[in-house]
């Protein structure tokens, strides 16, 4: 079993242990035992970051065996520059998951720590797969683990938004099927992604696969206009839901979109490329002014998903080596940094019950060492300069403004939306006098909540500070990946 099987099912083991042993009056051993199963599985990545040939764009820790023989479908694993550092992330926000639900989880404990153990080690099977159906049969596992979570320990209308959650990314899914079937048969009964991106396509097949895989991943990051199920499922979904939904789900669309549309379809890419940098306008203006009259704090940072994720679509379709590294170095970022705001929201949950804005006020008087990382988690997300939030933006920013002046003026345009909605929900919420009595009463974080926000606080920091790791291994795989393209764009 090489690295990468480990990364993928040293979580589902755990998990699956979890599910079969775990009970709620054992449930400080089963907290304990989602903690080190979580801690294994981020040991078990940290290789393959030591080990990665840095420059080199060929796919590294590369495992192949034979699944299923009649239909050519392998197992066949293996990480490039693009895939490393989703893996490690994915990891990461499990541990801090996992930490952050310990004493605010007293039902059902085993099937909460199981279930995102086990989704963990799907999302990483996701960045990993380099076959096909593989990657398709992870995608949509996914979903289980997610829907129950949302279903179990969500809010007062969480059926509805699991449902919601469901139907739109399975929906959407079902296009990419019959794109994947249709390339089966071209390839000759091959599920192999390397043999799908030297196919000769026809411009017509390369459209229709384009809007085919534009369905799955575009509800997945999601783009404006299918964006719509995501704020509902982030105020119903539990604190750790929301962090993973935001950190790593939506971040299987993006990935998405460089594994398949560019490299299968890159004629179509390059045509509907005008339609996708509109898109991504629009979700990064017009969804950052939604934002600013939302009057629940989930909400709020929810629809700052969504135009932060604009970034990341923006940055695939102006073609240039800046513009998909600031891409993928954003979907990082904001992996931290969203996770951060919805558990800061769910430290404040926890002790009031409420995510409504009106509720709060002053909260910096009784809470001054939480304050402080809620103002550095919120500057973050405004993209402060010297956090995790700034470079990925500032990078797509340069690359559109190289593309297309006034594309990358009106996505700059999107840092002031991002500071207005961000620091007016901080100055509602901490700053002032105690707004009323529960406010009074509330106690600063204890040690578990510190370790929770200040390791996401070391990461947003150190990726502000000292990006060039994350670039370094990125930048030989957008190369050859941009090459690809400009290659079959030019034939």
């Amino acid at each position: 079993m090489g690295l990468l099987s480990l990364a993928i099912w040293t979580p589902i083991f755990f998990g699956a242990v979890l599910l079969a042993f775990g009970r709620d009056e054992h449930a400080n051993a089963v907290r304990w035992v989602a903690l080190i199963g979580s801690l294994v599985s981020l040991a078990v990545t940290l290789p393959l970051y030591a080990n990665f040939e840095i420059g080199s764009a060929a796919m590294q820790f590369v495992e192949l065996a034979p699944w299923i023989d009649q239909f050519n479908v392998n197992y066949h694993l293996g990480v490039d520059g693009i895939s490393l550092w989703l893996v490690l992330l994915t990891a990461f926000i499990t541990v801090i998951v996992v930490i952050a639900g310990w004493e605010v989880i007293t039902q059902r404990v085993n099937q909460y720590m199981g279930a995102f153990l086990i989704l963990s080690g799907l999302m990483i099977g996701v960045f990993a797969s380099l076959d096909a159906m593989l990657f398709y049969v992870f995608f949509e596992a996914t979903l289980i683990p997610m829907y129950l979570i949302i279903g179990i320990w969500g809010g007062p209308n969480k059926i509805y938004a699991a449902f919601k959650f469901f139907l739109y990314t399975l929906l959407g899914s079902l296009l990419m099927l019959v794109a994947l079937i249709y390339l089966y048969t071209q390839s000759g009964g091959s599920f192999d992604l390397a043999t799908w991106h030297k196919l000769p396509l026809g411009a017509s097949a390369q459209t229709l696969l384009f809007f085919a895989f534009f369905a799955a991943f575009a509800v997945k990051v999601p783009m404006w206009p299918v964006h719509t199920w995501l704020p509902d499922v982030h105020v119903e979904a539990p604190t750790g839901g929301s962090a993973v939904l935001a950190a790593i789900m939506l971040k299987l669309g993006a990935y998405g979109f460089l594994r398949f549309s560019l490299p299968i379809a890159p004629d179509a890419s390059h045509e509907w490329s005008g339609l996708m940098i509109g898109l991504s306008l629009v979700a990064v203006i017009y969804v950052g002014l939604v934002a600013m009259v939302q009057q629940d704090m989930k909400k709020l940072v929810a629809y700052s998903s969504v135009a932060h994720m604009g970034f990341v679509s923006l940055g695939f379709f102006v073609f240039n080596d800046l513009g998909v590294s600031g891409a993928i170095v954003q979907m990082i970022a904001h992996g931290f940094v969203s996770a951060a705001m919805f558990l800061s929201i769910g430290v404040l949950y926890d002790r009031v019950h409420s995510r409504e804005i009106a509720a709060y006020g002053g909260v910096v008087n009784t809470m001054p060492k939480f304050a402080a990382f809620a103002l550095l988690f919120t500057m973050a997300n405004c993209g402060l300069p010297a956090t995790a939030g700034f470079v990925g933006e500032w990078m797509v920013i340069l690359a559109a403004v190289k593309y297309n002046f006034w594309i990358g003026a009106l996505a700059a345009s999107a840092l002031i939306f991002g500071a207005a909605y961000s620091l007016w929900m901080f100055k509602r919420v901490y700053l002032g006098a105690p707004a009323n009595d529960d406010v009074k009463a509330l106690k600063d974080i204890n040690g578990r909540e510190f370790l929770v926000m200040g390791l996401l606080a070391v990461m947003v920091l150190y990726m502000g500070i000292h990006p060039k790791p994350f670039t370094d291994v990125m930048d030989a795989s957008v190369a050859e990946l941009l090459r690809h393209v400009a290659i079959s764009k030019l034939n």
